[in-house]
């Protein structure tokens, strides 16, 4: 069982930056592929950040080059570093963790609203 708490969100002004992190409880974190997701109001959640157990990721189009994700196995704890943030990265992100269809976890998410 793994239990995942996002943090980290907040208000920002377009151009601004933000980090969150995701603190994950249990064992065996390194072998989780990591992932955080968000979900606008009114739409589909979306996956927009991928880390896998050795560290390579994937992004989303919509946000390549100005979120960058990473993972720290010694702290049990993934980050996502946005940048240059624009307004419609507002939603909330969530925190997932993979392993397999019975080993897949999700965190109660945080919110992030951009606007000036």
């Amino acid at each position: 069982q793994v239990q995942l708490v996002e943090s980290g969100g907040g208000l920002v002004q377009p151009g601004g930056s933000l980090r969150l992190s995701c603190a994950a409880s249990g064992s065996n974190f390194p072998i989780y592929t990591m992932g955080w997701y968000r979900q606008a109001p009114g739409k589909q959640r979306e996956l927009v950040a991928t880390i896998f157990g050795d560290s390579s990721t994937n992004y989303a189009a919509s946000v390549m080059g100005r979120f960058t994700m990473s993972r720290d196995n010694a702290k049990n704890t993934v980050y996502l570093q946005m940048n240059t943030l624009r307004p419609e990265d507002t939603a909330v992100y969530y925190c997932n963790a993979f392993w397999s269809r019975s080993s897949d976890y999700w965190g109660k998410g945080t919110l992030v609203t951009v606007s000036s």
